[in-house]
């Protein structure tokens, strides 16, 4: 297969805040007019995320995350659609206050044999971003953990390079990691009335789009979306 790997060598800026629905109502109607829509979104413009997110027995990832480590690592790896067509792993890093992120093609059968223990063909992968989760499998025993799934529309702004996205309807499969099952049974676990807001840009945030997103009863800390998959195992 190709080698494709994509790094973002500066890190990005990124905040997520979790938002009332009639919140995310006013907000969308104001991006619409100042930003451009992400050109992969369906005619309704949100497409399906799904993740499988990787972790150890002890929870290494996710108490990492709760204790608010500056710097730490995590790995996915997502497809779009619950569908093939696309499978991506990638690897989401703080470093400071800044978010890095490294992904690289895979395959579903690829995946499969993660999800199985078969990890040996990794060792002589040409793709570094393999061969990176395969130190963390050897050394720290992270393996496929949980799915996650979840809509999303998204808005893009040129200055600045910033996207903002909304997170509707996360729902988690506990510990099934059958991802590419269509029927895969899932649970809800952000409240219905609550979307998670996610801003992300480079240097700076332009002030048009700091202007659109003065918000109220914002709670910021608590919503990674891997961290409420957890809540219920």
């Amino acid at each position: 297969m190709p080698i494709q790997t994509s790094f973002n060598p500066k890190g990005r800026n990124e905040f997520k805040h979790a938002i009332s629905v009639a919140e995310y109502r006013v907000l969308r109607s104001k991006l619409l007019h100042f930003m451009r829509r992400d050109s992969n979104a369906g005619a309704n413009g949100k497409y399906l995320i799904r993740s499988t997110y990787f972790d150890n027995f002890d929870n290494k990832i996710l108490n990492e995350k709760k204790e608010g480590y500056l710097n730490r690592d995590k790995y996915r790896v997502r497809i779009y659609g619950k569908n093939d067509a696309v499978v991506n792993l990638e690897r989401k890093s703080k470093r400071n206050n800044l978010t890095f992120k490294s992904k690289c093609k895979m395959t579903r059968e690829e995946f499969e044999k993660m999800r199985i223990g078969d990890i040996h063909w990794m060792e002589k992968d040409e793709r570094a971003l393999m061969r990176d989760l395969l130190f963390e499998i050897q050394n720290h025993q992270i393996k496929p953990k949980t799915v996650v799934d979840y809509e999303r529309e998204a808005f893009m702004y040129p200055y600045g390079n910033v996207r903002v996205t909304f997170d509707i309807k996360v729902q988690s499969s506990l510990q099934n990691t059958d991802m590419f099952n269509k029927h895969l049974p899932m649970i809800d676990v952000l409240e219905p009335n609550l979307v998670i807001l996610e801003v992300k840009y480079d240097e700076y945030l332009p002030d048009v789009i700091k202007y659109l997103l003065q918000l109220t009863d914002t709670r910021q800390e608590a919503y990674s979306k891997y961290q409420l998959s957890r809540m219920y195992g």
